[in-house]
C-alpha cells in the first residue's frame, strides 16, 4: 500500500521515469436537467463507480443512469480512462423514467422565498377572506373551521376568537406565512391541517403546536420544512402525521413516544435514514417513505406487528430488515418499485412465502368484490416487471 502511495506521489511530481504520467484524479462535467455537476474521480475508476458517485447528487439510481460522452454510451465495466475521459470531459446524464430516489437534483429557487413571504404579509388586507358573524358563530357551534383555498396569508382574527371550542382547523392550500404561538390556545383541537402553504421552519411556532395534547391528526405536507423538533414526541395522542413533500433530512428519534401513531406519511423528502426508535411506534399501520434517499432501514421495523402498508419506492435500498416478513404478520402491501432490491433477495427472507400469500389473497378479494380494478390494483402492486416475469416462470416450473 505504501509503495503504491509513493508511486502515485512520484507521478504527481513528474518523476518515476514515465514520459507521460496519468493524473491520479480528473474532473469531469456531468450535465443533468440543466445543471452542471463537477465530479473529481480517479481515471481508473469504472463507469459504474461514477454512477454510484452521481446517485446521491442526482437521486437517480445507477441502473437508471445512461451516461453519454461524445455521442457514445459509456459502458459500466470500462474505466474512465479506457472510455477516453479526461480532465474537463463533458458527460450527459439521461435518466430512465421512474428509476430515481428522492426528489431530483437540488435546483435554485425561482424567487427568494423569504422576500415573497414579506410581500404576502403586506398584501394581507387585500387578500383577506371576509369572515361574517354568522360563519364565526357556526364555527363555535360545530367546532369545525374550514378555510382551505381561501387565499389567506395569515390566520384571520375571527379564528382566534373561537378558542377552546375548535376541534378541527383546516388552513390547507393557502399562503399562510406564520403559525404563531397562540395556536396553542386551541386546547381541545384534534385535527390541524396546515399542508400546502409554503411555510418555512422559522415561521412555525412548535412551542404552540406541541402544546396541543389532544391533537390526533397533524398535516404539514407540501411546505418547505427542513427539520422536525424533538418536542414532536410530546404529541402523544397523535394517530396521523403527514409531512410529505418537504425538505426533511431526518426524523427525530423522539418519534418513538408517538405510541398511538397509525399513519406516517413522509414521502418526497431527503431522508437518508430512519431512527431505530421507530420500532417503538407499535401502532403503526401504514408508512410511506417513498422518494427519499434511504439506503437501509433499521432492524426495529420488525417490531411493527400491526403494519399493513409499507411504501419504499424510489429509494436506493438494497435490502430490507431481516425480520420484516417474519414479524410483520399483517403486512400485505409492500411497494419496492425503483429500488435495488431483487426478487432473488426477497425469496431468502424468512416469512416471505406467508407475506406473498397475504398479498395474493388481498388482491384476489379486491377482484372478487369488483373493487380496485385497474387503477387501484396497480396502486397496491409492489412488483416491477422483472419480478412479475420471474414469478410467472417459477409458477410454470412448479406445475
Amino acid at each position: 500500500m505504501e509503495k503504491s502511495k509513493e508511486t502515485t506521489e512520484r507521478m504527481e511530481d513528474g518523476g518515476g521515469g514515465s514520459a507521460d504520467p496519468s493524473p491520479s484524479v480528473i474532473t469531469v462535467q456531468v450535465k443533468f436537467r440543466g445543471n452542471t455537476i463537477h465530479i473529481s474521480i480517479n481515471p481508473e475508476s469504472t463507469v459504474k463507480d461514477l454512477k454510484s458517485v452521481l446517485q446521491p447528487l442526482t437521486d437517480v439510481l445507477p441502473r437508471g443512469q445512461r451516461l453519454i460522452s461524445k455521442g457514445q454510451l459509456l459502458v459500466d465495466t470500462m474505466t474512465l480512462k479506457a472510455s477516453e475521459l479526461s480532465n474537463g470531459s463533458k458527460i450527459m446524464l439521461m435518466a430512465s423514467q421512474g428509476l430515481h430516489q428522492g426528489g431530483g437534483p437540488i435546483t435554485k429557487e425561482a424567487s427568494p422565498l423569504k422576500r415573497a413571504i414579506e410581500a404576502k404579509r403586506t398584501a394581507y388586507d387585500k387578500m383577506k377572506a371576509p369572515v361574517d358573524k354568522s360563519r364565526s358563530e357556526r364555527w363555535k357551534l360545530t367546532g369545525v373551521i374550514s378555510l382551505s383555498e381561501f387565499n389567506l396569508t395569515i390566520i384571520p382574527d375571527e379564528v382566534w376568537t373561537c378558542g377552546s371550542s375548535v376541534r378541527v382547523l383546516d388552513l390547507s392550500n393557502n399562503s399562510i406565512c406564520e403559525i404563531p404561538v397562540k395556536i396553542g390556545s386551541f386546547s381541545v383541537i384534534q385535527k390541524l391541517l396546515l399542508n400546502a402553504n409554503g411555510m418555512l421552519d422559522e415561521y412555525i411556532s412548535w412551542e404552540g403546536i406541541t402544546s396541543l395534547k389532544s391533537l390526533k391528526v397533524l398535516s404539514l405536507s407540501q411546505n418547505h420544512l427542513t427539520t422536525l423538533p424533538s418536542s414532536l414526541g410530546t404529541l402523544t395522542s397523535l394517530t396521523q402525521l403527514h409531512v410529505a413533500n418537504n425538505k426533511l433530512t431526518s426524523l427525530p428519534s423522539e418519534i418513538e413516544l408517538l405510541t398511538q401513531l397509525q399513519i406516517l406519511s413522509a414521502s418526497n423528502n431527503r431522508l437518508s435514514s430512519v431512527p431505530s426508535s421507530i420500532g417503538n411506534c407499535r401502532s403503526l399501520i401504514e408508512i410511506d417513505l417513498s422518494s427519499n434517499l434511504l439506503v437501509e432501514l433499521p432492524e426495529t421495523f420488525g417490531n411493527l406487528h400491526y403494519l399493513k402498508v409499507l411504501n419504499l419506492s424510489n429509494n436506493g435500498l438494497k435490502s430490507l430488515p431481516s425480520t420484516l416478513f417474519k414479524m410483520c404478520t399483517q403486512l400485505s402491501s409492500l411497494d419496492l418499485h425503483n429500488t435495488e432490491i431483487t426478487m432473488d433477495l426477497l425469496r431468502q427472507f424468512e416469512g416471505w412465502e406467508d407475506f406473498d400469500e397475504r398479498r395474493r389473497l388481498k388482491h384476489q378479494k379486491q377482484l372478487d368484490f369488483r373493487v380496485g380494478l385497474s387503477a387501484e390494483f396497480d396502486e397496491d402492486c409492489w412488483m416491477d416487471s422483472r419480478w412479475i416475469e420471474e414469478l410467472g416462470s417459477t409458477s410454470t416450473a412448479d406445475q
